[in-house]
């Protein structure tokens, strides 16, 4: 029985003392995937990155490394530019709806989500789920502050 008492007692301060895992946020989830080397690095271009790492919660609609690659040879480096700055917190921003917006949320809906830069985004998901030309081949990524949905192309603000 003693043993048992101090089996127990070795096993709750072995718990107080463990590092409790932390949910990521959106940035360090999309590090995390590996497939968004090219949108962190906007990211942190932009000067978004702490606000992205903020209390939220975001619904960020994600192109990966390869939507980048759809662009015009040469755009995402001149976007990367200092002078572009403006430009590029422009389109990052129009990937990005206040609040949390899951698949379940829009789901044989079509609808419009504002956007933080501040035009309306298309959501289409009665087959599927576009937002705007871009479809969703991921959706509900989650992480500690929002959501993520991961699509095949950047989104360009008019």
């Amino acid at each position: 029985m003693q043993l048992m008492k101090a089996a127990a007692a070795g096993l709750a301060a072995l718990v107080l003392i463990m590092p409790v895992a932390k949910a990521a946020d959106i940035v360090d989830t999309a590090v995390k995937a590996g497939d968004f080397k090219t949108l962190v690095a906007a990211v942190k271009a932009a000067g978004l990155a702490d606000t992205l790492k903020g209390k939220g919660p975001f619904t960020v609609f994600a192109p990966t490394d390869e939507a980048f690659t759809k662009l015009p040879l040469g755009t995402v480096a001149d976007l990367l530019k200092p002078a572009n700055k403006a430009k590029l917190v422009a389109i990052l921003t129009y990937h990005v709806v206040p609040g949390r917006v899951t698949a379940e949320d829009v789901a044989g809906k079509t609808v419009s989500a504002k956007t933080v830069e501040g035009q309306p985004l298309k959501i289409d998901a009665m087959n599927g789920v576009m937002v705007d030309n871009a479809r969703v081949i991921k959706p509900d990524v989650m992480a500690s502050n929002g959501v993520i949905h991961v699509i095949d192309s950047v989104l360009i603000p008019n």
